[in-house]
C-alpha cells in the first residue's frame, strides 16, 4: 500500500515580505490506493477533513478550511480553498505554515489566520498581507461588518487559581492550587481567552474583559461562535460565565451580554449588559445569587438558583446561553439557550431578543429536542436551525411566532449551516458512510420540496475504491413498554444467509444522540468493513425522542438505559439472522466506557468480549476527579458522603461498575488518555489492574499525551489496529 503524501507544487507566489514560502510538506493524499475494496485505518487519516467555511459576499463561491495528516510525520496541515458553485476547487495555500479560518473582506479580498496573526489575500492567493500588528498569537476572529474593526480571541495570563512560580525559581515545576478549576479538560488553567477589540485603521486595541478573570469563549469547547458583532458594527454580543473556582465548577450559568464598543471604558465595565439578568450590568448578581449560599455538593436540581428567574417570567435565565447572532436589521439578537443551572444537557432552545422591547421569546417550543446550530434569514423573521430528531440532523425552519417546519428528511447529520445568498444556505452534512463536504440547500414551503446539491467532494479518491456497506434501522419495544430504535450497520459485501460477530455500540455523554455522526475513532465504516455487524441502539437519555426519554437517565446510570443495551442485543440474536449470537462484544467509550464496565459485570455470558475507552470505573472516585463538577453533581444526584443523599444518587453508588468486579468473567481491553481530565486515566487503570487481579484476559493501551480523545495521528492508527486486534482474537 502506497502511504506517501503527494507533495503540491506551490501553485502561487508569496509576494509579501516575511511570509512563509516554503512549500507544504503535507498535503492532498491524491494518490492513495487500498488493496482491497474495504476501510483501514491508513485510508482513515488519509482523508481531508473540511473546517470552517464562508460564501462570499456576493454568493457565487465558497472559501472552506481542509485539515489533511501525515501518519509518518505525525503531524497535521490545514489549507484553504475556494470554490466557485460551479467549478472545481481551487488551492489558496500552499506553504508550510497552516493557514486557517477564512473570511471575506469583500468579494475579492480573504482574510485568515497564519503563523497566529491575521492576514488577508485576493482571490487568487496573492496580494498577501498582514492584516494587523498585535502582540500574542491570534486564536480566532471576527471582522467588523464595516471592516474597519476586527475582535481577536487572544490568551491571557490568569492566576487567580494557580499561583505565579516564584520568581527566584523559575524553574520548579509545582503548582500552588488555592480552588477548583485549576485545569480544564486536557491543560492546567494558567490563562484563559479574552476578547480583544482591534481597530484596523488606527492599530489601537483593548480587551473588552480588561481585568476580569472570566473566559470568553469559554473553555474547553468554546470559539468564535460564542461572539457576533452588530450589523452596524457599534455592538458586540458575546457568551461569558462571571463565575471563577469553585462557582465556576459547580454551574452552567453562562450568559449573552452586550457591549458598547463606542463608549467603552477600560476602568469599568458600565458599558456591558446582561441580557439574561434583567439588563444587570456586567459581574452583578441577582438576589439571592451570592455565592456560598448553596451546597457545592448538593445537585442543582432542586435548590433555590433554580427559582431565581421564576418571580421574573423569562428575565432571569440561569441555564447554558451561548453563540449569539444578530438578526440582518439589527433588531433582534438570538442564541442558543438552557433553561436550568447545573445541567449540562437541558434541551437547548432558540431564543429571541427583542433590543427595542427588551423582551425575549422562544421559538422552538413545539421541537422538543435540541437546536445546535442556527442562521438568520435575510427578512429578520424567519431562522433555519439543525436540531436532532429519531437518531438524525436535519433541517427546520422556524419564525419568530414559533412556527416550525421541518425542511430536509435524510439518513444523515447536517452539522452547521450560514446563508449563502439571499436564497439559499450553505451546510455541512455527513452520515456513517460519509465524512464531511459541503451543499447547498434551497429550502422549499416543507421536506418534500426542499431541493440539496453536493458542493465539494474532497475525498472522491478514497471513497470511490471502498464498498460502502449499508445502514437501516430497526424499532424494538423497550422493558418499559416503550419504543426504541437502533441502528443496524452492515458489513461490504453482505451475505445474509452468513452468520457475522457483532458488536453492541455503547454512547458516551450521556446525553449524546448515536445520530449519523462520522467519527475518525468510532467510526462505523471501518468497523463494518472489519467483517463485523453493530448494533447501535438510541438508549434511554438520548436526544431525539423527546424530553422524558432524554432526561430518564439521569441519576438512573444503570436502570432503563443497560436494560436498553441488552434488550437491543437480544432482539438482533433473536431476530437477525446474521447476527452469530455466540459472537458479541460490547463497545464504547466516556459514559460507554462506564456502561462497558458495568455491563462485564452483569451481562450473564452475553459477551465474548469487551473493550471501555475513557470509562467511569469507580463512581465514588469520579465525583471528586472530574473538574466540571456540575456534571457529577446533577448525574449522581448528590454527593457520595453526604449522609442524608437521595434515593438515586444511594442508587447510583451502589452500582458502580467497580463493586461488581467479582462478577467478571470476560476478557476487557481498556484504554485511557493521561491528559484526559474529564474522567481520569486512573479509571481506566483500576480497572485494568482489577481484571488482571482476577486472572482474566485484558490489555491497557495507555496514552501519556492524550486527552479524552486520541488526536494525534499515530496515535489514532495505534488504536484502530489495537481496537481490531482485540476483536479479532476474541471473535473471530
Amino acid at each position: 500500500m502506497n502511504y506517501k503524501t503527494v507533495l503540491f507544487a506551490a501553485l502561487l507566489m508569496l509576494t509579501a515580505c516575511g511570509t512563509n514560502d516554503k512549500p507544504m510538506e503535507i498535503g492532498k493524499h491524491i494518490d492513495f490506493k487500498l488493496n482491497a475494496d474495504r476501510m483501514t485505518p491508513e485510508a482513515l487519516w488519509a482523508m481531508g477533513r473540511i473546517g470552517t467555511y464562508a460564501p462570499s459576499p456576493d454568493g457565487t463561491s465558497v472559501a472552506y478550511q481542509v485539515t489533511y495528516y501525515s501518519v509518518e510525520a505525525n503531524k497535521r496541515h490545514t489549507v484553504l480553498y475556494l470554490k466557485d458553485l460551479e467549478g472545481e476547487p481551487q488551492l489558496l495555500t500552499s506553504t508550510d505554515q497552516s493557514e486557517s479560518d477564512p473570511t471575506w473582506i469583500d468579494d475579492k479580498h480573504i482574510a485568515y489566520l497564519s503563523g497566529g496573526q491575521l492576514w488577508s489575500m485576493n482571490v487568487q492567493g496573492k496580494e498577501r498581507k498582514q492584516l494587523c500588528e498585535t502582540q500574542g498569537d491570534v486564536e480566532g476572529y471576527i471582522l467588523s461588518p464595516d471592516r474597519k474593526k476586527v475582535i481577536l480571541i487572544k490568551s491571557v495570563p490568569y492566576h487567580d487559581i494557580i499561583q505565579e512560580r516564584p520568581a527566584d525559581l523559575p524553574k520548579s515545576t509545582g503548582r500552588i492550587i488555592t480552588d477548583l478549576m485549576y485545569r480544564h479538560w486536557d491543560h492546567y488553567v494558567e490563562s484563559i481567552p479574552h476578547p480583544f477589540v482591534h481597530n484596523l485603521e488606527t492599530g489601537d486595541e483593548f480587551d473588552i474583559l480588561e481585568g476580569q478573570p472570566y473566559e470568553c469563549p469559554m473553555e474547553p469547547f468554546g470559539g468564535v461562535e460564542q461572539l457576533a458583532w452588530s450589523p452596524d458594527s457599534k455592538y458586540i454580543a458575546f457568551t461569558c460565565r462571571t463565575k471563577t473556582g469553585l462557582a465556576y465548577s459547580i454551574s452552567t450559568d453562562s450568559d449573552i451580554f452586550l457591549y458598547d464598543v463606542e463608549a467603552h471604558d477600560l476602568t469599568s465595565t458600565e458599558h456591558t449588559r446582561n441580557l439574561c439578568k434583567s439588563g444587570l450590568p456586567f459581574d452583578a448578581l441577582p438576589d439571592g445569587a451570592a455565592e456560598g449560599q448553596f451546597d457545592p455538593t448538593k445537585t442543582l436540581k432542586n435548590q433555590a438558583i433554580n427559582t431565581l428567574g421564576k418571580d421574573k417570567g423569562e428575565d432571569m435565565q440561569v441555564g447554558y446561553d451561548q453563540n449569539p447572532k444578530f438578526s440582518p436589521d439589527g433588531r433582534y439578537l438570538a442564541w442558543l439557550s438552557m433553561e436550568r443551572d447545573g445541567y449540562e444537557s437541558d434541551r437547548q432552545r432558540l431564543c429571541i431578543y427583542d433590543l427595542q422591547q427588551d423582551t425575549k421569546t422562544y421559538v422552538t417550543e413545539t421541537f422538543d429536542s435540541n437546536v445546535d446550530d442556527f442562521c438568520w434569514a435575510p427578512d429578520s423573521h424567519t431562522l433555519f436551525y439543525i436540531g436532532v430528531w429519531h437518531a438524525t440532523e436535519n433541517l427546520y425552519r422556524t419564525n419568530l411566532e414559533g412556527e416550525v417546519t421541518q425542511l430536509t428528511d435524510y439518513q444523515a447529520d447536517f452539522g452547521s449551516l450560514q446563508m449563502l445568498d439571499d436564497k439559499q444556505i450553505l451546510a455541512e452534512r455527513h452520515d456513517y458512510m460519509h465524512p464531511a463536504d459541503l451543499y447547498i440547500v434551497t429550502p422549499g414551503s416543507n421536506k418534500t420540496d426542499t431541493d440539496i446539491k453536493q458542493l465539494t467532494d474532497e475525498n472522491r479518491h478514497i471513497l470511490s475504491q471502498l464498498d460502502e456497506g449499508s445502514c437501516e434501522e430497526r424499532w424494538i419495544e423497550t422493558t418499559s413498554g416503550e419504543q426504541m430504535q437502533y441502528w443496524i450497520i452492515k458489513p461490504p459485501h453482505f451475505d445474509a444467509s452468513k452468520k457475522y460477530p457483532t458488536l453492541l455500540f455503547c454512547e458516551g455523554g450521556p446525553q449524546s444522540p448515536v445520530s449519523q455522526f462520522w467519527s475518525y475513532r468510532w467510526n462505523f465504516r471501518i468497523m463494518a468493513s472489519q467483517g463485523y455487524v453493530i448494533i447501535a441502539p438510541n438508549r434511554h437519555g438520548l436526544p431525539g425522542f423527546g424530553s422524558q426519554w432524554c432526561e430518564e437517565i439521569s441519576g438512573d446510570w444503570t436502570g432503563l438505559c443497560m436494560d436498553d443495551y441488552l434488550r437491543a442485543i437480544d432482539d438482533a440474536a433473536e431476530n437477525l439472522p446474521y447476527v452469530d449470537r455466540d459472537r458479541l462484544a460490547a463497545v464504547g467509550a466516556s459514559f460507554g466506557g462506564f456502561s462497558v464496565y458495568y455491563l462485564a459485570g452483569h451481562h450473564q455470558g452475553r459477551f465474548k468480549c469487551f473493550i471501555a475507552h475513557d470509562g467511569a470505573f469507580n463512581l465514588e472516585a469520579m465525583y471528586t476527579e472530574t473538574e466540571e463538577n456540575w456534571f457529577s453533581n446533577w448525574e449522581y444526584d448528590d454527593a457520595y458522603w453526604n449522609k442524608d443523599r437521595t434515593a438515586n444518587a444511594d442508587k447510583t453508588y451502589r452500582n458502580s461498575p467497580h463493586l461488581f468486579v467479582d462478577k467478571w468473567d470476560t476478557p476487557i481491553l481498556c484504554i485511557h488518555g493521561e491528559k484526559d481530565y474529564r474522567i481520569n486515566a486512573t479509571q481506566g487503570m483500576s480497572a485494568f489492574n482489577a481484571a488482571r487481579m482476577r486472572g482474566i484476559p485484558a490489555e491497557l493501551l495507555l496514552y501519556p499525551d492524550e486527552n479524552h480523545w486520541v488526536l494525534k495521528p499515530q496515535n489514532g492508527i495505534l488504536w484502530q489496529r489495537t481496537y481490531f486486534e482485540w476483536l479479532q482474537r476474541w471473535l473471530k
